[in-house]
């Protein structure tokens, strides 16, 4: 069983699926149970999975912790892999962040996936399990906008070598990075083509092509504390800005 958290919308929503493919029975989170989808859950029960959807707040230490359990009971089994695709993205710079905006995009962002990783890891026993991190582009080069965001994600991503090395042979944690892939209400008509032009690899990324490299590691015995980069290139560059406000 796998527990993707963020896992009802947007790149969280095209891990499930693919893993659905692949045979995996899913604990899906969301932050608010709004979000929960029933026409999704079908269409992933129709491809073969248990669907178990699970509310929690991950800014409670407690409850994101406390989630591991939870999907253990609802599917009747530990899962053997976590997916940690939840996040939480605010716009601020150097200048205009504050202590609490930061503390809460680093518990949401680094702390929750954390204490996930290592209650799952608990309660794996003495079997194996695989730990994925979703991460951003970014971290390599990051821009000035997001800035709270950014820190918490350069933050996982160190940990990323930390817990594999911490957690190996039993858990393997490996980390995928997305550059730019789905657009929003932010992007100007013709925006998102201009910015693909931007891309070393003139495209931008599919939210399958990371859902690919999510099941890929989740089924590789030999690979832990690595990073896959799925940004069309995105990491080799080095932008002024985040990229909705770049090629308007």
């Amino acid at each position: 069983m796998a527990l993707v958290t963020g896992g009802w919308r947007r790149i969280g929503a095209a891990i499930a699926e693919r893993l659905a493919v692949a045979g995996w029975d899913l604990a899906l989170h969301a932050h608010h149970a709004t979000t929960f989808d029933p026409d999704f859950a079908a269409r992933l029960e129709e491809l073969g999975a248990q669907v178990h959807a699970l509310e929690a707040d991950l800014g409670d230490a407690d409850a994101a912790v406390a989630l591991v359990t939870r999907a253990a009971e609802a599917a009747g089994r530990s899962a053997s892999l976590l997916v940690n695709c939840a996040s939480l993205f605010r716009d601020d710079d150097a200048t205009t962040f504050n202590a609490k905006g930061l503390a809460e995009h680093l518990q949401v962002n680094l702390a929750a996936p954390v204490l996930m990783t290592g209650a799952f890891a608990q309660a794996l026993g003495d079997a194996a399990g695989s730990v994925v991190m979703i991460l951003d582009q970014r971290v390599l080069n990051p821009v000035p906008d997001q800035f709270s965001y950014t820190l918490s994600k350069q933050g996982l991503h160190a940990s990323v070598r930390t817990l594999a090395r911490s957690l190996a042979p039993r858990v393997r944690v490996n980390g995928v990075a997305p550059g730019l892939t789905l657009p929003t209400a932010d992007y100007d008509a013709g925006q998102w083509e201009r910015l693909a032009a931007l891309m070393p690899l003139d495209r931008l990324a599919d939210p399958a092509e990371i859902a690919e490299a999510v099941a890929y590691l989740a089924n590789a015995p030999s690979v832990t504390g690595q990073t896959i980069f799925v940004d069309a290139g995105a990491h080799l560059e080095s932008y002024a800005r985040d990229f909705v406000h770049l090629a308007k």
